[in-house]
């Protein structure tokens, strides 16, 4: 019913495939006698390493000067963008300032055709003599009549005094807001100046330090490669002295019996040179034969020995993995016939609950009636 068998297969079948690998790896690298018996030279690969950390380690603060420099620019950048976003909020409370109180609605030209209190502000049909509305033929005045003249004159002059005063005191506000306003302006200014001026100071400090690291580099790879060049120079002048030490002290000159040896191996001999062989040369010859006949068989010997081990090995190995693989098939075959079992089990619980569920439990269905009795009054 759940395939809960599948996930311990492969896990077994993995497990059992890295020990076959493993194996294979272990016996690759004892059976090689070329890994085994020369290796490498970890002298060399130490000098590489420690080359390599070098290079990672100047890599590493480049990138770490680069991304300071990065981060810098962008504080210089955000300042700027704060800079220009304070110049357009104070254009617009400034144009929004003078629409407040220079371009009140009531001033507007059309603002009597949709005034809504204009019959509260109508004058009467006459307010004093001096009402313009007051023609000849209404017969509202006569000629010559000017009852309010002195209380027109005062109102005159108070509304001209007042008009003064009021212009006098926008004036000085105006004056006032543009003071205030050039005032903040100027320390905002001063302040991201200083603020420009210390990212630029820093800029440059990170730059002092790129150039003094990259200047010690180079002074280091210069000290380096001076050292080397004295080094080699050393070992040239050695080998030119040892070399002709040599020639003063070598076989030719000294007339030595044995330069007759030739250079490609100690059986070959240089044909002018050669003198014929002795007694004790033969012997000597002879001797060497015969232990490397001894030699030969003792190492085949030893190498049909060793075959023979392995394989024996080899057999038991596979023997122990054969029968290893069986127990676990076996244990696998009595998990899944227990889960089986269990399983089964579970789906009879489960049938008879269900049985019992619809019997029993839901056996008193509601019909159409009974939902039919709600939601069918007010309360």
């Amino acid at each position: 019913m759940y395939k809960l068998d599948v996930p311990v297969d492969r896990k077994e079948a993995a497990v059992l495939e890295r020990r076959r690998n493993a194996e294979l790896q272990r016996q690759s690298r004892i059976f090689d006698c070329k890994i085994r018996t020369i290796g490498i030279d970890k002298d060399a690969l130490d000098i590489q390493v420690n080359d390599r950390n070098i290079q990672k380690e100047t890599e590493k603060r480049r990138h770490e000067l680069y991304a300071t420099q990065m981060v810098q620019n962008d504080k210089i950048a955000c300042l700027l963008e704060d800079r220009q976003a304070n110049d357009i909020r104070n254009l617009n409370k400034a144009m929004d300032e003078f629409r407040l109180c220079n371009q009140k609605p009531e001033t507007r030209r059309e603002f009597d055709l949709s005034d809504l209190e204009a019959l509260k502000k109508s004058l009467p049909a006459r307010l004093n003599d001096g009402d313009p509305r007051c023609t000849f033929s209404g017969l509202q005045k006569l000629l010559g009549e000017d009852l309010s003249q002195e209380q027109r004159k005062k109102s005159q002059q108070e509304q001209l005094r007042e008009w003064s005063l009021q212009q006098q005191r926008d004036l000085a506000k105006t004056r006032a807001d543009k003071k205030f306003a050039d005032d903040l302006y100027n320390k905002n200014r001063i302040k991201l100046d200083e603020r420009a001026m210390e990212l630029q100071r820093m800029e440059k400090e990170s730059r002092r330090a790129v150039c003094l690291a990259t200047k010690d580099y180079n002074i280091a790879q210069v000290k380096e490669l001076a050292e080397k060049k004295v080094l080699e120079k050393q070992q040239v002048e050695e080998d030119d002295k040892v070399e002709i030490s040599n020639l003063l002290r070598g076989d030719f000159l000294s007339e030595n019996p044995e330069q007759a040896s030739s250079s490609f191996g100690p059986h070959r001999v240089i044909t002018d040179r050669w003198k014929g062989m002795g007694e004790e040369e033969l012997m000597k010859i002879s001797d060497v034969q015969q232990q490397q006949v001894l030699e030969k068989m003792r190492l085949k010997e030893e190498e049909w020995q060793r075959d023979a081990q392995w394989n024996r090995e080899r057999v038991q190995a596979a023997r122990a993995m054969t029968l290893l693989e069986r127990q676990q098939k076996r244990a696998t075959r009595e998990i899944r016939r227990a889960q089986d079992h269990a399983n089964l089990e579970l789906a009879e619980a489960q049938q008879a609950r269900k049985l019992f569920d619809d019997n029993e439990v839901y056996s008193n269905a509601p019909s159409a009636q009974y939902f039919m009795q709600f939601n069918t009054t007010s309360r």
